[in-house]
Formats: C-alpha cells, sequence, structure tokens
C-alpha cells in the first residue's frame, strides 16, 4: 500500500469576535476637501460632510502633532492659521466649511511638508478633531472628571493636475472612554449591510459555502468574506486567505448592525487588543 499523505499542521488562527463601541461623530473621509476662498484669493477652506448623534465641536488644525488623549496640536510655527473651533448640532449629513478668512495659503509653505507621506513624520499638514458633547462623568482623585469622546482625522495634501490640492487622509483615530483607536477599512462588510442578506445576491455571501452570509473578516489583510462557520474550518485546511492567499493572522467575527454610525467599509482597531466596532 501506498504511505498516507503527509499531514500539514497549519498555525493555529485565533478566531475573535468583534465588540461594539459608540461613535458620536463620524467624518466621512472622502468629503474631506480643500475649497478656495472666495474672499481672500490664494487661500483654501476645509470643508465636508458629517454625521453626529450628539451635539459637540469641530477644531481645524494645520501642521500639528498628535498629543495627549490623541488630541491635536499645533505647532504654533510663524505664519500658521490658528486652530479654528466651532460647534455643531446633532444631526446627519450635515455639511462643514470653514468660515472665510480662516484658511491656509499653501504658497506660504514647501510643497515637501505639504505632501509627506504616511510614517515620515510626527506634524500632519492638516488634523481636523471632531469631538462630542460631554457623554459621561469618571472620578478621579476624588472629583469628577468630564469624558469626552472624539474623532480625530489626519491628513496631507496631493498636488493635482492644474497645480492645486487635493487632500489625503492617512489615518482616522478614535478617542473613546480614554481609549484610542484607529480606524481600518475592511474589504467587502459594505455589501454585508445593504439591507437584509439576500441569497440572490453574489455580493453577500461566503466565498467558500457560497449560500451564508459574510460576517467573518481575515487579519491583517481585512478582507471580509467568509461565514463565521467556514471560517472555524478554514484553520484545518489552509493558513492562506481565500481572496488574496496572504498568510492569516487572526480571524475576526463581526455582526452587523445595519444602524451603525460608522461608514461600513470602516472599523476600528485598538492596538494590543481585539479589535472593538462601533454601534
Amino acid at each position: 500500500m501506498p504511505p498516507p499523505p503527509p499531514h500539514h499542521a497549519f498555525p493555529f488562527v485565533k478566531h475573535q469576535k468583534a465588540i461594539t463601541i459608540r461613535n458620536d461623530v463620524n467624518l466621512k473621509k472622502e468629503t474631506l476637501r480643500m475649497e478656495p476662498d472666495e474672499h481672500n484669493p490664494g487661500s483654501f477652506l476645509v470643508a465636508f460632510t458629517f454625521d453626529a448623534t450628539v451635539s459637540g465641536s469641530i477644531t481645524i488644525f494645520f501642521f500639528a502633532r498628535e498629543g495627549f488623549d490623541c488630541s491635536p496640536t499645533s505647532t504654533n510655527a510663524a505664519g500658521l492659521p490658528r486652530p479654528f473651533t466651532v460647534t455643531f448640532k446633532e444631526g446627519l449629513g450635515q455639511k462643514f466649511r470653514q468660515p472665510s478668512g480662516s484658511g491656509i495659503n499653501f504658497s506660504m509653505f514647501e510643497e515637501a511638508k505639504l505632501l509627506l507621506k504616511a510614517g515620515e513624520t510626527e506634524v500632519y499638514p492638516l488634523a481636523v478633531k471632531a469631538e462630542a458633547s460631554p457623554s459621561g462623568e469618571q472620578h478621579h482623585q476624588g472629583r469628577k472628571a468630564i469624558v469626552r469622546n472624539s474623532l480625530i482625522t489626519q491628513a496631507a495634501f496631493e498636488k493635482k493636475d492644474n497645480g492645486g490640492y487635493q487632500v489625503r487622509v492617512i489615518k482616522q483615530i478614535l478617542w473613546v472612554n480614554s481609549a484610542r483607536y484607529e480606524l481600518q477599512e475592511i474589504y467587502g462588510i459594505g455589501n454585508s449591510v445593504d439591507g437584509d442578506f439576500d441569497g440572490n445576491d453574489p455580493g453577500k455571501e461566503c466565498v467558500i459555502c457560497l449560500s451564508e452570509p459574510r460576517d467573518t473578516t481575515v487579519l491583517p489583510c481585512r478582507h471580509m468574506c467568509m461565514c463565521s462557520e467556514c471560517a472555524k474550518v478554514l484553520g484545518f485546511q489552509t493558513d492562506r486567505c481565500p481572496i488574496c492567499r496572504q498568510p492569516i493572522e487572526r480571524l475576526l467575527e463581526i455582526k452587523i448592525n445595519s444602524s451603525s454610525q460608522t461608514p461600513p467599509d470602516e472599523q476600528p482597531q485598538k492596538q494590543g487588543s481585539p479589535p472593538h466596532l462601533p454601534c
């Protein structure tokens, strides 16, 4: 008799379930842009669309570092526009635009500083802090401390063909209950939140069994492509993502809530702990 085929031992893959967290304010990063200031030639204003389930404030920083509580801190360099803050009320699909006269003139800065790449420096050309109104109280050394949750968007600029500049988002950070979470894109999760699961929709089912809805994401490549049952079996057959064939480090099961306030293609991860999801 021929010898039995060799047994391939695949590395152990940890299967986790996501934990929900609350995200009170969401800046839609695809809408973040610079618009000309009609009353100040050569100056540009920050504009974007955002959702808020509570009232709060928005602060615009130019050339800022990430400081305490993840809050941007201005470098206070000569000629920089000072941080500008406006308040907002709760509501979905709100439009934000800096008031005239508070923007930035790109000609005042070296192009290399405007076009930085992620990881090149700790100073970001543009930072937007969207802070929710006080959401609770904590006791600290016998005193009550107000807890504020916020979303910080760090960005640089890209040169356009016409010589102007557009915004390039580098990262978005959630500061929730004194913990830092960095938003990461999850590929394929959008198909899982567009209404109820329909077995006739080829974009929603597990790529392995082709019948159950997708609810499990492969990390670190972030492809949401399997149902939880197939994901449990996957580790006995391969250690590669079914989509891109990259090695699997973890599997994250995400139960989608269609009322989520965070964009379906972005979910936060806290460094050193299981990823969490906003509700």
